[in-house]
């Protein structure tokens, strides 16, 4: 065997070897894969959200509440009314259970959230930060707030910590499927090696 074809196969295996070991080092600290939900979460209600609540032709019952550290708000003849962690369709039935019949007859109320949480974007995007979060946001929305990508962007895959978590998991962006954001949740959008 000549040198030159001893030489060749020397490169090529060095060569295999150091992008073997690039993959590993690259695939290696990325979080584990997550399946996008194919419906927008119902969003829960925490602490320090403000909501508006309507109670047809009830003016004295109508107004704005904050969501006390406790987990309530103060609601006129009922007290305090705990409100974290209900979607806004269970706070709103268990106040129509308890304002009727006892004090209204077949009461119409509305709830509304005033203000989310912010959502925050990170990577490689052209303006990091916190947005604010409306109602089926996407991270491609998001994305898109923050003034969509950078040239280094990796556009097949995102990072998200969702709010109350501690670890990141990864969601491949495809467009047959969304990823829905909650209030609170950070992306993070990485960059691509090749």
């Amino acid at each position: 065997m000549s040198i030159l074809t001893r030489t060749r196969r020397s490169l090529a295996l060095v060569f295999t070897i150091f992008l073997a070991a690039l993959v590993a080092a690259c695939g290696g600290n990325i979080p584990p894969l997550a399946e996008a939900p194919s419906q927008p979460p119902q969003y829960r209600i925490v602490a320090g959200d403000k909501m508006r609540i309507t109670v047809l032709d009830e003016e004295q019952l109508s107004g704005e509440h904050t969501v006390t550290s406790e987990g309530d708000i103060s609601f006129p003849l009922l007290g305090d009314l705990e409100a974290a962690g209900k979607t806004i369709g269970e706070f709103r039935d268990g106040l129509l259970q308890r304002l009727s019949p006892s004090y209204l007859v077949d009461p119409r109320i509305s709830v509304e959230i005033l203000n989310y949480r912010p959502v925050y974007v990170l990577g490689e995007v052209s303006r990091a930060g916190e947005f604010d979060y409306a109602a089926e946001l996407t991270a491609t929305q998001a994305i898109a707030l923050a003034g969509g990508y950078t040239y280094r962007a990796d556009r097949s895959r995102i990072f998200v910590r969702r709010a109350g978590e501690q670890q990141e998991v990864t969601y491949e962006l495809r467009s047959d499927r969304a990823v829905y954001l909650s209030p609170g949740d950070t992306i993070r959008v990485g960059e691509r090696y090749f």
